[in-house]
C-alpha cells in the first residue's frame, strides 16, 4: 500500500474546506483505499491530508488522469504544500485500515534516519514502540511507512486515537522511558510531527 501525506498552510479556510469536499469523487478511482485529514492542533492554519492507494502504479495512473480536475477546486486556497509518499511496511497494533470515522485525533511523526542506523531503528519500532502504542487504551490503529532518500531513510509513523486526553496519557507515561530503551537519539537525525484534529467531512 502507498501512503500519501500532504501538509499545507491554508490562506482561504472556507474555500479550502469547500474544495476538500470535491474529493468525494475519489472512491471511483481504481486502487483508491481511503482518504482523511484535518487541522493541526498546534498551528490552526496548517492542514494535513492522508491518502491511501493499493500501489504506486494505481497512484501514478490517478495522478496522470484525474488528479488535476479534482484538485482545481482548491487552487489558490493554500500555500507551501509538502507532499511525501511512503511505502507501507507494517501495522502499529493490528489490522490497519484507512478508516477515519472512529478516530478523533491523528498523530503523525516523520523520522529521518541515517542509512547505517535504519535497520536498528526499524527493529526498535517493532520491538519497543509498537507494543507500547498498541497497549495504550485510546490508540485505535496505526501504520509504519518508509521512503528511502539520499543517504537517509524517511519513516512515517501514523497513529489514530480516540481523543486528545488518551494520547496525552500515553505521552506523559511512556515516551521518555521508551526513548531511552530504544536508543532513539542515536538512530534519529531529525524528527518532526504534528497532532491533527480530524475533520469528519474530509473523510472519503
Amino acid at each position: 500500500m502507498l501512503v500519501k501525506w500532504i501538509r499545507c498552510t491554508v490562506v482561504d479556510r472556507r474555500g479550502f474546506e469547500r474544495g476538500q469536499r470535491k474529493w468525494a469523487g475519489l472512491p471511483g478511482e481504481p486502487g483508491f483505499r481511503g482518504q482523511g485529514g484535518g487541522w493541526s492542533r498546534g498551528r490552526p492554519d496548517v492542514a494535513h491530508v492522508f491518502a491511501f492507494w493499493e500501489s504506486r502504479a494505481f497512484y501514478d495512473s490517478f495522478m496522470a488522469r484525474s488528479h488535476d480536475r479534482l484538485a482545481s477546486a482548491q487552487v489558490g486556497t493554500f500555500k507551501d504544500a509538502q507532499v511525501r509518499l511512503f511505502d507501507y511496511r507494517f501495522d502499529v497494533k493490528t489490522g490497519f485500515e484507512p478508516r477515519f470515522t472512529d478516530a478523533d485525533l491523528l498523530r503523525v511523526a516523520l523520522c529521518r534516519v541515517p542509512e547505517d542506523r535504519a535497520e536498528h531503528y526499524v527493529l526498535m519500532q517493532e520491538k519497543v514502540w509498537n507494543p507500547a502504542m498498541a497497549g495504550s487504551p485510546g490508540m485505535i490503529r496505526g501504520l509504519f511507512g518508509e521512503a528511502p532518500g539520499n543517504g537517509y531513510n524517511e519513516y512515517l509513523v501514523l497513529s489514530m486515537w480516540l481523543s486528545a486526553a488518551e494520547h496525552g496519557k500515553y505521552r506523559t507515561e511512556r515516551v521518555e522511558r521508551l526513548a531511552l530503551r530504544a536508543q532513539t537519539e542515536a538512530d534519529i537525525a531529525a524528527l518532526t510531527g504534528d497532532i491533527v484534529q480530524l475533520e469528519p467531512s474530509w473523510t472519503v
